[in-house]
């Protein structure tokens, strides 16, 4: 693809497309169609604005058109004010909707009655009101007879009818409509699909998954599939998680690599296209960036809407095929990340920690002033600016000028999670100073400064969950200050890590100004693939697992033990669509019908579907091959030299045999 984007997208320019769709934080989605067009929005917690707006015409390439809720001010916490905050509560699991001319979001606010927000244009401007009752994690249903429906609830699952306000449930029309211990979760979406009645949730407790249950009528009875998907993790291991904080000691549960399960997706829906296809949408825990939004192809099997291939069911390819949707849009990135703050209003993917003081930020001439607010700490800091980090590696900077800092300011450059960490200047009665800050320990790094302007960054690896800081006084030479520390997945903000720009007084009152400027976000690897696929070369597959090594003997394929000259040479033929074949001087690896003597061979001649693969990669780029002939992946039998095509996917832990190296 050329003029490749800078930022990640999922189009992979062949055809194909590589989940996540965001690989940033992007929770809770819902997504409908209207026509020919597709919408998205999904949870924003305490981020003002909130519950974005995106559009799409073929559910890959998607377009920011604006926020339904510029500001939830419903109180102090909203405004972090009087030691109270929202922090991980606000805005979470929206439902989308679209009826007679309007379309309609309900929302779940903590502590507070149900938001309903409508318009007739997505790009906003859009009303707010509150409704009659809290109703958690609801999905409306307009009905073809447009009566509306609503079900809620968390493992109990209640039903009623609204009222045509919208805005409250008719008098004796609550029931109960699946019981606790049913097995269906939370997080529930209710469609109508061919006169049956539909919900899918999602089940969180041990094994993640997604039920889904289908009735003749809205209110039931409900018959219950335990699993429509299950397992599919792309081979992502379960990386540290916080476990508990008190009194500034924070307790972190350690990675686990036999996490099988722990990682899948879960909560999501169903979406058709104007050609007849379907396909499912959901998110899935990612560790530290935060809770990401995929892409599944569906299968309808038996009346029940199964995300995967049909050989292949509850399993989702993370590469695959694109939607044929009736419309053919080019790559494009669902972000600008960046921003020179010379235009008249911040990049519209930037987002307040909380409601903002609007008298104490400004735009000026390729500047960002904010004026230092009083607060204990960067955590209780009011007017922070932030923004998602993004996978699956990437680095934040930012020049700031501490020229208008006073004693007791402090501003700079945050990795806004928890615990947090951020690097930035400090005005102390000395001069200023260059400080680097880590919650986790509690610790400062100090370094003298001579002048009041310096570059800052901070780089992230998702991938080995460690983040680092750095400075450069000229914006080219970059030096780190303290070592990497550790990222977590964490529920106390419910988010992923965000960049964070950040400026707060700790001595109890307001301070000067902090002017930031020509923030950027580099990515290396913002493509589907951390490795291309070396079409034309030949290459040598070496089991993760034990290192073995496929070899040719006897005319056989192999997975052997390495030796010198043991593995075979293949030569990768391009099959379209980000497919290979494989070729060696005996062949190409060639896959017959699942479960067959002799499954996988080595065929002369031309290569067809047999010897198809679909080329993907795990998240830390270790190679799957999954069989277009059996729709399930490559894998080289544990403890044994034979090799099969009938694994689902891969194991966060390789132990499975399904992950290559190549070279």
């Amino acid at each position: 693809m050329t003029n490749a984007p800078r930022t990640w997208t999922a189009d992979n320019g062949n055809g194909t497309f590589t989940n996540p769709l965001f690989y940033d934080e992007f929770s809770d989605p819902d997504l409908i169609r209207v026509g020919g067009d597709f919408y998205l929005t999904g949870t924003t917690m305490h981020a003002m604005p909130g519950l974005p707006l995106l559009h799409s015409k073929d559910l890959v390439n998607w377009r920011l058109l604006g926020y339904a809720c510029e500001r939830l001010d419903l109180g102090p916490d909203c405004r972090l004010e009087d030691g109270q905050d929202i922090y991980g509560q606000g805005i979470w699991a929206p439902c989308l909707r679209y009826h007679d001319g309007l379309f309609h979001i309900f929302s779940n606010v903590n502590k507070h009655a149900t938001q309903h927000f409508s318009a007739s244009d997505p790009a906003g401007p859009w009303t707010r009101s509150a409704m009659d009752g809290s109703f958690h994690d609801l999905s409306v249903l307009f009905d073809d007879d447009g009566q509306a429906y609503i079900v809620w609830g968390y493992q109990g699952l209640r039903f009623a009818r609204l009222n045509p306000s919208l805005n409250g449930i008719l008098p004796g029309s609550e029931r109960l409509l699946i019981p606790p211990g049913a097995g269906m979760g939370e997080g529930v979406h209710f469609y109508k699909i061919n006169g049956v009645y539909y919900l899918t949730s999602a089940w969180f407790d041990g094994r993640m998954r997604m039920p889904c249950a289908r009735a003749a009528r809205p209110e039931g009875p409900y018959e219950i599939n335990l699993a429509i998907s299950a397992d599919e993790d792309f081979g992502l291991i379960e990386g540290p998680r916080l476990a508990r904080a008190e009194a500034g000691k924070f307790e972190v549960i350690p990675a686990n690599p036999a996490s099988q399960g722990r990682m899948s997706l879960h909560q999501g829906g169903l979406v058709d296209t104007p050609t007849g296809e379907w396909w499912g949408f959901s998110m899935m825990d990612y560790n530290s960036v935060g809770r990401l939004t995929c892409l599944s192809p569906l299968t309808w099997q038996d009346g029940w809407p199964y995300f995967g291939l049909p050989g292949n069911l509850t399993r989702t390819p993370r590469t695959w095929v694109k939607p044929d949707t009736g419309a053919d849009s080019p790559p494009c990135v669902p972000f600008q990340r960046g921003d020179s703050f010379d235009g008249p209003r911040l990049n519209p993917l930037w987002q307040w920690n909380h409601v903002p003081v609007d008298s104490a930020w400004q735009l000026l001439p390729g500047c960002l002033r904010l004026h230092a607010l009083p607060a204990a700490d960067f955590w209780t800091a009011r007017n922070t600016l932030t923004q998602r980090a993004i996978g699956p590696r990437s680095s934040a900077s930012i020049w700031l000028d501490g020229q208008g800092m006073r004693p007791g300011d402090t501003a700079g450059l945050a990795l806004l999670n928890y615990p947090y960490a951020w690097i930035g200047l400090r005005r102390t009665p000395e001069g200023l100073e260059l400080q680097r800050c880590e919650q986790t320990t509690g610790t400062l790094t100090r370094v003298a400064l001579d002048g009041p302007r310096i570059c800052l960054r901070a780089g992230c690896d998702f991938l080995s969950e460690q983040a680092s800081f750095f400075y450069s006084l000229d914006g080219e030479m970059f030096q780190p200050l303290g070592g990497p520390f550790a990222l977590v997945f964490q529920l106390k903000t419910f988010q992923g890590v965000r960049y964070a720009l950040f400026h707060y007084n700790d001595s109890g009152q307001s301070g000067g100004q902090a002017d930031f400027s020509r923030f950027t976000v580099d990515e290396p690897h913002p493509r589907g693939l951390l490795r291309p696929i070396p079409c034309g070369q030949e290459i040598s597959l070496t089991v993760c697992a034990g290192g073995r090594q496929l070899a040719v003997q006897d005319g056989q394929l192999r997975a052997v033990p390495p030796s010198p000259g043991a593995p075979a040479r293949f030569e990768v033929l391009d099959m379209g669509l980000g497919r290979a074949a494989l070729r060696c001087a005996a062949g190409c690896i060639s896959v017959q019908a699942p479960g067959a003597p002799g499954q996988v061979s080595l065929r002369a001649g031309a290569p067809g579907l047999a010897e198809s693969f679909q080329w993907t990669e795990t998240p830390y780029g270790d190679l799957v091959l999954l069989s277009l002939a059996s729709q399930r992946c490559l894998q080289a039998l544990p403890g044994r030299d034979e090799l099969s095509a009938d694994q689902p996917g891969p194991r966060p832990d390789k132990s499975d045999g399904v992950t290559f190296f190549w070279q």
